[in-house]
């Protein structure tokens, strides 16, 4: 089976166009682990909810997440409410030295 020239001229510049990739090292953003913060989060940004795609959904607010060594603003989003239970928003608390976030959460 031949193989024609443009075929093999693709072929060579998919594999010319990986090999950058070959030395790719993707590593995770480095996000908030539970450990005190020293710098405290900006005000929260005012977000417009809009309507809920549907009956049972629930608005989840954004918040100030810690990534990278910054704080970085996570916008908000509709949810699926779970029946019987209110969304807890995430919160920064100040105390132990330094600043915490409490994970936002499903509660009873």
């Amino acid at each position: 089976m031949k193989t024609s020239l443009a075929a093999k001229a693709v072929l060579t510049a998919l594999l010319l166009g990986t090999l950058p990739l070959a030395s790719c090292v993707v590593t995770p953003p480095r996000v908030y682990v539970g450990g005190a913060i020293a710098v405290a989060p900006p005000a929260p940004i005012v977000e417009v909810e809009g309507v809920a795609p549907g009956p049972g959904y629930v608005w989840i607010g954004g918040y100030w997440n810690w990534v990278g060594g910054r704080h970085v603003w996570v916008p908000g989003a509709w949810r699926v409410g779970r029946p019987g239970y209110h969304w807890v928003a995430h919160r920064w608390v100040n105390g132990g030295g330094g600043w915490r976030l409490e994970q936002g959460h499903w509660a009873r």
